[in-house]
């Protein structure tokens, strides 16, 4: 894989799969040879997160790729600075995000998406579980956050509570 051109073959095979997507083939399992299986480990995915990504785009026109290209940008540069290019074991499973409905400082969906985004750059996330899905991107659009914008708050916060607060209301429009 080419470091520098990364975000051309993510392009590419995020186009390529989409393609088998929009004919019916909805078996993501079978979209990926062997040379994809290694530039998706490479910059920290799974299969199925990549296929969320395409799946959403697919159907409702959003995220768009260049959104995928930045959250995948965050999650590569997290994976190959702080993770130090290593897997992470752990699995945050749907029982343990905080409800839909639980707030932090009056904003809703804030526990919880903090959380997924903690995961998502640790690449820990069930593959139930989407960053960036409906219910996160509502959130980011209400208080005007681009996701990769909050997913490097998140890095650079360390996920604390009180600080990613400060980081929304310095964002939001109420």
């Amino acid at each position: 894989m080419s470091n520098y051109q990364w975000d051309s073959q993510f392009t590419e095979l995020f186009n390529r799969c989409l393609t088998r997507y929009q004919s019916g083939d909805t078996d993501f399992n079978g979209y990926y040879n062997d040379a994809d299986l290694a530039f998706l480990r490479s910059i920290g995915y799974k299969t199925r997160e990549f296929f969320d990504f395409v799946e959403d785009f697919g159907d409702g026109g959003e995220p768009t790729l260049s959104t995928a290209i930045l959250i995948a940008s965050a999650r590569r540069d997290y994976f190959k600075w702080e993770m130090n290019g290593e897997l992470s074991s752990r699995e945050i499973k749907p029982s343990d995000l905080p409800g839909k409905g639980e707030a932090l400082d009056g904003y809703t969906w804030l526990p919880r998406i903090i959380m997924k985004a903690v995961g998502k750059l640790r690449g820990e996330l069930d593959p139930d579980i989407m960053f960036c899905c409906g219910g996160d991107r509502n959130f980011l659009r209400t208080h005007q956050i681009a996701p990769a914008d909050f997913l490097r708050a998140i890095w650079s916060t360390g996920g604390e509570a009180d600080k990613m607060v400060e980081f929304v209301k310095s964002h939001s429009p109420e």
